[in-house]
């Protein structure tokens, strides 16, 4: 085994209905500006990956609770939990319930992708 790598991750793509309101709602979220938008994908350019929105017609979000058929989710660090989980209500995203925890809040973006905020001191 070597310690070469091969590769490096460049991007995370979504899938959405409609690209545009998704990436209205991350490029808010994460402060990354909107670089490409087409009626068919829209990508985000962060600080060192991408994040990429692709138009799916018949696109259904991941259950929540999971029941085991969501792939993987976000975990956003932030100073204040319950400021940044309303900023994002107000920018379109909506709480679940049951909340699984304290130390999180777990929210839905306006796809119905299910996304963490965590304390970041947490993160050191």
């Amino acid at each position: 085994m070597t310690d070469i790598p091969v590769a490096r991750l460049a991007m995370i793509t979504l899938d959405a209905t409609d690209p545009e309101p998704l990436a209205q709602f991350w490029s808010a979220v994460l402060g990354w500006p909107i670089t490409v938008l087409t009626e068919q994908y829209a990508m985000l350019s962060g600080p060192s990956h991408a994040l990429g929105i692709g138009a799916i017609p018949d696109h259904q979000a991941p259950s929540w609770p999971d029941d085991g058929r969501k792939q993987f989710h976000f975990d956003l660090a932030v100073e204040d939990l319950e400021a940044a989980a309303a900023r994002c209500v107000e920018l379109g995203a909506k709480r679940v319930e049951p909340q699984p925890g304290e130390t999180w809040v777990v929210l839905r973006d306006p796809a119905g992708h299910p996304f963490c905020l965590t304390d970041a001191a947490a993160w050191g």
